[in-house]
């Protein structure tokens, strides 16, 4: 029983708006112990397992909620109970989900890993409701490419990925390129030269001879420190490292 009082997760609130995940949850903890039995019809469990599993079910419910059902001591009837209450947020959270599967695109999102978490939200919502999910949300991804990616997703098609996690992780990992080689664009202009660390040696000179050029007066300045400064442009490197 200690180890039971260690394992926590979300109490059922007394509005049952989390009731499909608390009872996974609940079913999971159950099936862990080797309680499972406990909460099905025409169990033959011994009294202690479904003491046990009495008090692991109303330790997760909210207090209010535990109150009202203070006078059940079978660990079955308080589950059956709580499912006939809560049970229609299926009802609630189905049509939902679907409405929001039908709706979902790429194309809508600026981030694959955005499109990819709201993917799985959708379908877990769905699976919760005990709808069947396979990879045919590979399908609903291609079929939502951007219109100006057309070429971009037959490409992916020809891949012929089997799994929507292998076509997902391929379209992160180009995203991630991309974002590398448009910050590397965006470092120069186009077909501009990095500077070498030669030429960046005599830019500091020129700069220092600048400097001295202004301190020694006006004649000193306008000979050593404007001319120099403004000879020194992209043709000069050219010279210094035609390459």
């Amino acid at each position: 029983m200690t180890n039971i009082a260690k394992l926590e997760f979300i109490a059922l609130s007394i509005t049952g708006d989390n009731y499909l995940k608390w009872a996974l949850d609940v079913e999971t903890h159950l099936r862990s112990f080797g309680f499972e039995e406990t909460i099905k019809n025409g169990n033959s469990e011994t009294s202690m397992n479904r003491a046990k599993a009495l008090i692991f079910i109303r330790r997760h419910l909210q207090e209010d909620l535990k109150d009202e059902y203070l006078t059940v001591n079978d660990p079955l009837v308080l589950w059956n109970n709580l499912k006939e209450r809560f049970d229609h947020q299926k009802t609630v959270i189905l049509p939902k989900a679907r409405y929001d599967w039908i709706h979902l695109r790429l194309q809508d999102f600026k981030f694959v890993s955005e499109y990819n978490s709201a993917m799985f939200k959708i379908t877990y919502q769905l699976m919760l409701c005990g709808e069947k999910i396979s990879d045919f949300d590979m399908e609903k991804t291609f079929s939502t490419f951007h219109a100006s990616n057309l070429l971009l997703q037959q490409q992916y098609r020809e891949k012929c990925f089997t799994k929507y996690s292998q076509l997902i992780s391929c379209l992160l990992v180009a995203e991630q390129n991309n974002e590398l080689l448009m910050k590397n664009h965006g470092l120069r202009p186009t077909r501009a030269s990095p500077l070498p660390e030669a030429n960046m040696s005599i830019h500091r000179r020129n700069y220092s001879g600048s400097s001295r050029g202004r301190g020694r007066g006006r004649g000193h300045y306008r000979g050593r420190g404007r001319g120099q400064g403004r000879n020194f442009n992209h043709e000069n490197l050219k010279a210094v490292n035609p390459h």
